[in-house]
């Protein structure tokens, strides 16, 4: 398992703006110093700002803070809105792609258990945790 790019540069964003809470840094700011594509970070940037998770403010003074202190912002809630899909296999979204498996698969349902306790180990940590 992999988690997408979107992901890692939200949570490398949010340990940049966590370590540096003076700074009101920007995304072209962020980018350079995470050596991250501005064009990329700009999305992951726009969905975090539409949470409580980043604040973005335009003008002369503008820029990016975080929006909740370090330890109220959990990994797991994070991860969650930030992956689009956490199918492992196939066969977890749609049926009818393996002939072997049914509604009793014991792999899909080792498989599920196991993104579950990934998710739940996760959720255990907040931004506080990492910086």
């Amino acid at each position: 398992m992999q988690l997408s790019k979107f992901t890692d540069y939200a949570f490398r964003a949010l340990i940049y703006l966590a370590k540096n809470p003076q700074d009101n840094g920007t995304v072209d700011k962020l980018a350079d110093e995470l050596n991250i594509s501005t064009h990329h970070l700009k999305k992951v940037i726009n969905k975090l700002a539409k949470t409580e998770y980043i604040i973005s403010t335009k003008g002369r003074n503008g820029g990016l803070k975080l929006g909740l202190p370090p330890e109220e912002i959990n990994l797991g809630k994070v991860l969650l809105l930030t992956e689009e899909n956490l199918s492992l296999v196939e066969c977890m979204n749609e049926t009818g792609t393996c002939p072997l498996i049914s509604e009793e698969c014991k792999l899909k349902g080792i498989i599920c258990r196991s993104l579950n306790g990934f998710i739940n180990e996760m959720s255990n940590y907040t931004l506080r945790d990492i910086i």
